[in-house]
């Protein structure tokens, strides 16, 4: 008993240091990010690498989540005789949930392992004492470009997974189910508002931080050896998705609850 008593508050201790380890990691990247922005031959290939190289994923990803919403909600409705309430179904579980979880995940899968391994075998091979012996400093050098590329780009490759989602939507709805389209058009208007939308997108930046300051971090912090290097990839996007998630559901209580005190009756700003 005590034995089992020690090791869970060894892990106990252990995380609360690795949480302290973290927040002190995400301040010295906001001091470098305010102090000073990176230079533009450091941060377009950031760019480059984390948006524009994702969205081919992010967009094929949002086109056939949106058909299968299709497929599965169409079953249901069509019990219930609401078939033409597929649009704002659709569209609404885009817009406020799937489109930003779903392109923050690929964000992490694509982009936040490749930044771990990048980083941690960099660490390993000690590129970055070998920055640090040079006078350059590996937070504003290397971390501080691919945390704002991920917290910029984010919102834009949302935007694409929502655009593709509804697009993949309506077609199979239309041109597969035969729903007319003057309703499902009406319905989507009639439910989805752009306080959704804006729900979506601002999620979405705390995603694309929490992706960005994990992957660095883990890279940072690589084990050494080889095994080390793909740990620290493999445990950047477990714990990506789980803070997505986490996130997802403390920022959709807060939105939910700031909708329902400016508009309590539930009208929405279209």
């Amino acid at each position: 008993m005590s034995e089992w008593i020690a090791d869970l508050g060894e892990l106990v201790i252990d995380w609360v240091a690795t949480v302290g380890d973290v927040a002190e990691f995400f301040f010295r990247t906001l001091s470098w990010l305010a102090m000073r922005m990176p230079r533009r031959d450091t941060l377009l290939p950031n760019f480059y690498q984390i948006g524009v190289l994702s969205f081919p994923v992010v967009a094929l990803t949002g086109t056939f989540i949106g058909m299968v919403l299709a497929v599965q909600s169409h079953s249901q409705f069509r019990q219930l005789h609401l078939e033409t309430r597929l649009g704002a179904v659709i569209n609404m579980s885009l817009v406020r949930e799937l489109g930003p979880v779903l392109a923050a995940t690929m964000l992490a899968g694509r982009v936040g392992s490749a930044m771990a391994a990048e980083l941690g075998t960099m660490r390993v091979t000690e590129q970055i004492d070998a920055l640090s012996s040079m006078g350059a400093n590996p937070i504003q050098y290397l971390v501080v470009p691919r945390f704002l590329a991920c917290l910029v780009l984010i919102p834009t490759l949302t935007i694409m997974a929502d655009f593709m989602g509804v697009a993949g939507g309506f077609a199979y709805a239309v041109f597969g189910l035969g729903i007319d389209s003057n309703h499902y058009w009406q319905n989507s208007q009639d439910y989805v508002g752009a306080f959704d939308l804006f729900s979506g997108v601002f999620k979405s930046l705390f995603f694309g931080a929490a992706i960005g300051l994990i992957s660095c971090y883990r890279g940072f912090h690589c084990d050494p050896g080889a095994e080390g290097v793909g740990r620290a990839a493999t445990s950047a996007f477990v714990i990506s998705f789980v803070l997505i998630l986490v996130l997802d559901f403390f920022l959709g209580i807060a939105l939910d609850g700031i909708y329902l005190s400016i508009w309590p009756e539930g009208v929405r700003l279209l």
